[in-house]
This record gives C-alpha cells, structure tokens and sequence, in this order.
C-alpha cells in the first residue's frame, strides 16, 4: 500500500537553487532522513501490523465444529405374544351326554395344597354339569371336573371346573376348602403334554344358596353366556380368560348341599 507523503522529497528536486552543493548536501542528508523516517515507518507498520494480524486471530471466533449425525434410533417392535391354550383336549364329536373322558390337564392350588387330575365332563340326564361319583376310596372323588361344553381353560372366554368338597365317608376332599381362596391368590392349570402352566388370579370368592346359583345371571357368570344359551362356548366380552371353580358348600338338605361356593379367577399372563 503506498504511502503519499514517502514521495514528498521528490517536490523538493523540482526547486531550483544556485548552490548545487548546498542542494546536493541537502539532498543527501534529505534523502538520509528519507531512509530512516522510511525504516521507521516500516518497523511501526510492521509493528502495526503484527498487531492487527494478531488482534485479528484473537477476535476470529473460531469455527464451530460441524454436528455429528446421531444414528437414528428405530423403536423395538414386538409382536403381542401369543398366549398359550391347551387343545384339543378330546374328540370334538363327542356329545354333552358321553360319560367323562380324561384329559391332558391337572388343576394346582399351592394356597390350599391342592393338586388333582381333571377329567371332561358333560351334562347329566337332568342336563346339569356332571360331578362323577363312584365306589368309597374310588380316585374319581379326587379328581377335578372340567365341563366341557364351556371354554377350554385359557383361552378368551369362561372354563368351569368342579370339585368334590367331601366323599362318602365325609372327608374332605379336593375342594373342601375352596372358600378360603382369596384375591390374588393363584390357581394353575397345568397342561400335562405340554408342561406348560397356565396361570389365573383369584377375583373374588362368592356363596350362593342352590336357588341364587339357579338365577340365569349367575349361570352366566359361572359357565358364560354361551353354555347357558345352549350355543356353546363364546369369548367373553372383555376379551380376557375366565376360571371359574365350583363346589357344593352348606347343609345337606333332603340329601343333597343347599349352597355352593364360587371362586372367579382371570388369566395373568
């Protein structure tokens, strides 16, 4: 960049004198001065410089990193496991009025000590749900009874399962204690085939007089709305699996109890 004012001692050439020497010596020690003025200023413009190149590094704000791309994280989508259901537990041309016939199931209840073989029932002839009886020490009154014109147990709708509460003889059996089950107690179906357990969550736990548990609500509740309906099993309308467990609870009345006791259950898993 030049600078106006170094290119003064060039107008003081152009005056004229009579004396060269006094010019010349004039010139010469001018153009002395000329260098260190110029030296001078070349060291302050360096100077000057190096301040500025300086100043200017310091006040340059320095340069923002560029972002790093996070990876995208894609949500974890798992499928809705699907629930086990034991089946087919017999052969579906069976009729409600067959005589009971095993099936690959056992009913478990750690709270009661509870642990039995469950059989397939159907209706008697005076279409009510069958609870086999046999001979005294016969294992069928230590057996469960699944009726099956209702839900299988686990899947979407209601299963039923009986118990004896004593045998001839007035000892208790299976379900002699069948009231004491509370809420949150567990009742296991297992499947014997399959070695699968298959859990229910006590609800509540209900006596009703022989005449309550007649009333077409109560039906409903303990075998589904299907099996009262005479259409067979239908899902329920809550879309969850319903265990019902039923056993003869009161007096005996004319031979037989005038209560049963009632425990709802609904699958957990």
């Amino acid at each position: 960049m030049p600078w106006p004012w170094v290119f003064r001692p060039t107008a003081g050439l152009i005056c004229r004198s009579s004396n060269a020497v006094l010019l010349q010596t004039v010139s010469h020690r001018t153009r002395r001065s000329w260098r260190g003025c110029l030296a001078a200023v070349l060291v302050i413009a360096a100077v000057l410089a190096g301040c500025g190149i300086k100043e200017t590094e310091e006040a340059r704000p320095s340069p923002s990193p560029s972002p790093v791309p996070l990876p995208s994280v894609q949500p974890t989508v798992r499928p809705t496991p699907t629930l086990f259901v034991p089946g087919p537990l017999f052969d579906p041309n069976l009729g409600l009025k067959a005589p009971p016939v095993e099936v690959p199931l056992e009913i478990r209840i750690p709270s009661l000590d509870v642990r039995a073989p469950v059989l397939g029932v159907g209706l008697t002839t005076e279409n009510l749900m069958d609870s086999p009886k046999g001979p005294i020490d016969d294992p069928i009154w230590h057996a469960a009874f699944w009726y099956r014109g209702g839900g299988i147990p686990g899947e979407i709708g209601t299963a039923t399962i009986a118990g004896h509460v004593n045998d001839p003889l007035g000892r208790p059996e299976i379900f002699a204690h069948l009231e004491d089950l509370e809420p949150g107690d567990i009742v296991i179906i297992h499947d014997v085939s399959a070695d699968i357990d298959i859990r229910f969550i006590v609800d509540r736990t209900q006596v009703y007089t022989v005449q309550e548990s007649s009333q077409p609500e109560v039906l409903t509740e303990i075998y589904g709305a299907g099996p009262v309906a005479g259409t067979g099993p239908q899902p329920a309308p809550d879309g969850l699996s319903h265990l019902t467990l039923i056993t003869c609870a009161g007096d005996i009345v004319d031979g037989a109890f005038d209560q049963h006791t009632v425990v709802y259950a609904t699958r957990r898993e």
